[in-house]
């Protein structure tokens, strides 16, 4: 049982355990920081390395490396670099208290950021020495106190240095999303400009009036199906009134028209055929390409967990549940009988409640199969649909280390390069973009299996084994395909002039990184000269 060796231990021995693992997880935390913080020297230490120009550049290939080594984003691998390169370069002594196992690696984080406009050296080294001496103490304090305490020390040496929020616009964001969201809804939660508020407030209310006084829903709810019709570029609301003399009943559902669900099933059609999609309303949005790079509309999916046929009351057998379904599960804790639930992937998504799902069926929402294809190699570049489908739906993200970029916005890779490897899902995967340059230019390397199994070997020699989403959200489905013999001729070796098609930056990062600084400091400068103590 975890903690069974603590119970013999008195209250004092306890806490003492407490105190010495904190000090020894800060020192760990430390030292990780140092070996990041040297990787990260190293990324930006070639200055006139062709390389820096790279859209994948030296300091994505370091981020890469962490973000596998850690098990993290490619966006959290470059904040421990960032992190790893302050302590390094600018806040010696506050990283010597990190070693110390003094204060902890959140202080830390906080420091390195509230820190991040000080470019003076000397500026840099005052502030340092002073953050120091006091930050031995902040670690009781709250998130807004702490950054009152940072942000007094740095006003005190370099006030243009301090991290200010010029006007409200610097607040705006909209977020989708919360961990306590119900089954089948999500919080949405922001803040715009005052015209475009005003513009959404407008649009909302023209839309959830414009239904008849039949409909049967309350006004927060039209409010609500309005917004999800905007974001459908709908200029209509459906009614749901009933009445067969009502203009608006009967019409498509926006929302339900512009989703795609695809249900997973093991029988193969003769004649692979998509499901009739029902006239659409007109709509603002844009046509989508229906090239490998940029996934086709038919992708934009909400995956059904088992075969879910295209009409009103799917009949389907329910998967059995893993006896302990992990992170992300998509089984109800006491699902209907009979009826699967489906998800939706990427930032905003989550689980569809069966009930859900059948209404947006039943409003107009297209059905496409998704099954295992024949296990025949395309003779083709590009899969045909059926297979790009296929794909999607067995690794539902990039399959890189750490990378959870839904399929839909990835590129189907061949694993084995065309012409020598086949396309076929034995030997094809999802990538997004980042990580197909890492791989063609960046000296990544990868293994596939039949089942979808991946195993990354990265430039200094360390292997990652990543497995596709589907395992894991539907245990159910078989999506092992044919293990295809070896190439009869070896892919020819890279071409000395591949560089050459490496996606370039106007200018490297490191100048983003000093333009973005100096035009924030230029800002902080123009607000502290202005600045009238008695306006209100």
């Amino acid at each position: 049982m975890f903690g069974s060796e603590f119970r013999s231990v008195e209250e004092a021995g306890l806490v003492a355990e407490i105190q010495a693992c904190t000090r020894a997880e800060a020192q760990a935390a430390a030292r990780r920081l140092a070996a990041v913080g040297e990787l990260a020297a190293r990324a930006t230490e070639p200055d006139d390395d062709e390389r820096q120009k790279w859209v994948v550049d030296l300091w994505a290939c370091a981020a890469a490396e962490v973000g596998a080594a850690m098990g993290i984003s490619h966006h959290r691998a470059k904040q421990q670099l960032a992190i790893g390169l302050s302590l390094r370069e600018r806040l010696p002594k506050v990283a010597a208290l990190f070693a110390a196992g003094a204060i902890s690696a959140k202080l830390i984080s906080t420091i390195t950021w509230r820190t991040h406009l000080v470019l003076n050296a000397e500026l840099a080294a005052r502030i340092d020495a002073a953050i120091a001496e006091h930050a031995c103490s902040w670690g009781a304090l709250s998130q807004q106190r702490l950054d009152l305490a940072i942000d007094a020390i740095v006003e005190t040496h370099d006030p243009d240095a301090r991290r200010r929020f010029h006007e409200a616009a610097r607040n705006c964001d909209v977020q989708i999303g919360k961990p306590d969201d119900a089954t089948g809804t999500a919080s949405v939660y922001g803040r715009l400009s005052a015209p475009d508020a005003a513009l959404l407030e407008q649009r909302i209310t023209e839309l959830s009036t414009s239904v008849c006084d039949g409909d049967p829903r309350t006004c927060g709810q039209r409010r609500a199906a309005a917004l999800g019709a905007i974001a459908a570029g709908a200029e209509q609301l459906a009614c749901h009134c009933g009445a067969a003399q009502c203009p608006r009943a009967g019409a498509p559902d926006p929302r339900a028209t512009a989703i795609v669900i695809h249900a997973i099933t093991d029988t193969t059609p003769t004649k692979p055929t998509a499901t009739p999609t029902p006239a659409k309303p007109q709509s603002r949005r844009p046509n989508r390409s229906t090239d490998i790079p940029a996934p086709p509309m038919d992708d934009e999916v909400a995956p059904a967990a088992e075969p879910t046929p295209p009409s009103e009351e799917p009949t389907s057998e329910p998967p059995t549940p893993p006896s302990d379904p992990g992170a992300g599960s998509v089984y109800e804790p006491q699902p209907p009988a009979g009826t699967p639930a489906a998800i939706i992937l990427g930032r905003g998504g989550g689980v569809i409640p069966p009930a859900l799902l059948a209404e947006l069926i039943a409003n107009g929402a297209t059905v496409r199969s998704v099954y295992r294809p024949d296990d025949i190699a395309d003779p083709g570049y590009r899969p045909p649909q059926p297979c790009q489908r296929f794909i999607r739906m067995r690794d539902l993200t990039c399959r890189f280390p750490g990378c959870d970029r839904p399929a839909q916005h990835c590129d189907i890779d061949h694993t084995i390069p065309h012409p020598a490897g086949r396309t076929h899902p034995s030997n094809t995967k999802c990538l997004c973009r980042l990580h197909h340059l890492l791989k063609t230019f960046c000296g990544w390397h990868d293994q596939q299996l039949p089942d979808g199994t991946i195993t990354w070997t990265a430039p200094s020699g360390h292997t990652y084994t990543t497995h596709p989403l589907s395992r894991m959200l539907f245990p159910h489905w078989n999506t092992t395909t044919a293990d295809l013999p070896p190439p009869a001729h070896p892919p020819p070796p890279p071409s000395a002039q591949r560089h050459l098609k490496m996606p370039r930056r106007r200018r490297t990062r490191a100048a983003d990184t000093t333009t973005r600084i100096n035009t924030e400091r230029t800002l902080n400068k123009r607000e502290v000269n202005h600045y009238d103590p008695y306006r209100r």
